[in-house]
């Protein structure tokens, strides 16, 4: 195992291999380690292949050095500055489409509907008596 390199460290490595799951990148002729595809770069990526080729340059953080399996993980995303969130522009209110008697449309409490069900109820129950 090499003593040169330690956990956070950033330097250059080359791109030696390409798989689904992420890179090797070599640190130096006898080190390489793997940048797992959630650490190649900020957001979601589909296809690392989109992003890096074989024998690309890059700059890479040392996460991780797991001295037993002597294996390196490393991100490219720790080497870039983080995307600014784009603030969202507020949507614009629609009024609400007007029912009957200028009212709102759509949702009412059951307690207001209930009383004008009560009233039209017996407005109907009085026209039929009296027919």
């Amino acid at each position: 195992m090499s003593e040169k390199f330690e956990t956070g460290q950033v330097l250059e490595g080359k791109v030696t291999g390409i798989q689904p799951y992420g890179a090797f990148v070599a640190l130096d002729d006898q080190v390489q380690g793997l940048v797992h595809i959630s650490e190649v770069t900020h957001g979601y990526v589909k296809d690392i292949n989109e992003h890096l080729s074989e024998g690309d340059e890059v700059k890479v953080k040392i996460l991780n050095i797991d001295e037993e399996k002597n294996k390196y993980s490393l991100s490219i995303r720790a080497t870039q500055e983080a995307p600014k969130k784009q603030q969202r522009r507020p949507r614009k209110t629609q009024s609400a489409p007007q029912g009957q008697e200028g009212q709102p449309a759509g949702f009412n409490t059951l307690k207001d509907k209930l009383e004008e069900w009560i009233e039209q109820s017996e407005d109907r129950s009085s026209t039929y008596r009296n027919n």
